[in-house]
């Protein structure tokens, strides 16, 4: 296992180096956000575990940046930062796990060879897909029946969470904190959100993917009952 370790608390970075290279491991450490994008954007690492304070870049932005790059190595957030809002952002960002300090080295060790087992054993996810909807990961494009749907960025945005969550609902809270942070606009401008989106995505489409229920939020899924709405 070759771990990139980013992280700006010396004793903590000398107790996980002490514990895994007594178990085989090869690492490499970085003090910053900056010198961590550069190492894993240059170097070829089978996980990161990452900090989220840290110096000149924060994990969240180091971590999207990596994504943005098309670096998809296993992340594990490690971090004190234990409140939903924190942990929505992390895997939003495209973290993988997320761990809350303190924490037991067995646990992280455990947690880590679960990432590598997934990784090495998957094909990578470049298209998400719900009846004859598609949406392209890699060129963000989306098709419904093979057409090409023209989305804005927040529909788009939307409906990538709804796809990666579905069959499940996604409570009005998680889109609104998707969209708009801590942050939501005066006004139910999710709504507005959602009908544009219903009108691109279903439009006159026999098949309805796009369901509201009630007291909980929306989903996008393939339903018995597609047709009646």
């Amino acid at each position: 296992m070759r771990l990139l370790i980013v992280e700006d608390h010396p004793p903590l970075v000398a107790s996980l180096f002490a514990y895994f290279e007594a178990r085989g491991a090869r690492l490499d450490a970085a003090p910053d956000g900056v010198v961590g994008l550069h190492l894993a954007v240059t170097q070829s690492y089978d996980a990161v575990v990452l900090d989220w304070m840290l110096p000149r870049m924060e994990g969240p932005a180091m971590l999207k940046t990596m994504r943005e790059r098309g670096i998809d190595t296993p992340v594990l957030m490690l971090t004190a930062r234990d409140q939903l809002p924190d942990k929505l952002t992390g895997f939003r960002a495209g973290a993988d796990d997320y761990l809350t300090k303190p924490f037991d080295l067995a646990e992280l060790e455990v947690r880590l060879e679960a990432l590598l087992v997934r990784a090495r054993g998957r094909t990578a996810i470049r298209q998400l897909e719900v009846g004859d909807l598609r949406l392209d990961l890699a060129t963000l494009e989306v098709h419904r029946a093979g057409e090409l749907l023209h989305l804005f960025p927040a529909s788009r945005k939307l409906l990538q969470v709804l796809m990666m969550a579905s069959p499940a609902a996604v409570s009005r809270r998680e889109l609104e904190y998707a969209l708009w942070g801590d942050e939501p606009p005066d006004g139910d401008m999710l709504r507005s959100h959602i009908y544009e989106l219903r009108r691109s995505v279903d439009g006159n489409q026999p098949v309805k993917l796009i369901h509201t229920l009630p007291r909980i939020g929306y989903r996008v899924a393939v339903v018995d009952d597609a047709y009646a709405s």
